[in-house]
């Protein structure tokens, strides 16, 4: 999820949104980092059952309206591109992201990673997994507790 995606260039560590931006395709830009907290306010509210602000991430939908464009590749195909210069659109396809997971049910089902530290958000594939990535956060939650039964 793109949401989700953008909302973890943020960890504990580190910020790697810039180079995920540039993997995407978009500009960095410091609306792009206070659109990237409110995205994750707006989720953890949202998530929680309570009225997220929707101002901001309104105001980015504004900023580069959605157009519907026609073309022909042995049949009609409708695409969707966005107004606006490069930063509004940017801003535009995060907040349309993040609008998606917003509506969808899926947003009762995002979690907090359980690992210490760890700031992650994750949909879970099963709902009893706890932390982000079992390989990284939940061994070394395993790693910890096995070193606490056989230190003494």
């Amino acid at each position: 999820m793109l949401a989700i995606d953008f909302v973890n260039t943020l960890t504990s560590e580190e910020d790697r949104l810039p180079q995920w931006l540039a993997e995407q395709g978009l500009p960095w830009s410091e609306a792009v980092v206070e659109l990237r907290a409110q995205v994750r306010e707006a989720v953890l509210t949202a998530r929680d059952g309570a009225e997220p602000d929707l101002v901001p991430l309104n105001a980015a939908l504004r900023g580069a309206p959605a157009y519907e464009v026609l073309s022909w590749s042995g049949g009609v195909v409708v695409s969707r591109e966005r107004a606006g210069d490069e930063s509004a659109r940017a801003l535009a396809v995060l907040a349309g992201a993040a609008a998606d997971l917003l509506a969808s049910p899926a947003v009762r089902k995002v979690k907090t990673c359980e690992g210490p530290g760890c700031v992650l958000l994750f949909v879970p594939a099963h709902p009893r997994r706890r932390w982000c990535d079992p390989a990284t956060c939940g061994n070394r939650v395993r790693v910890a507790r096995y070193y606490q039964r056989h230190k003494d």
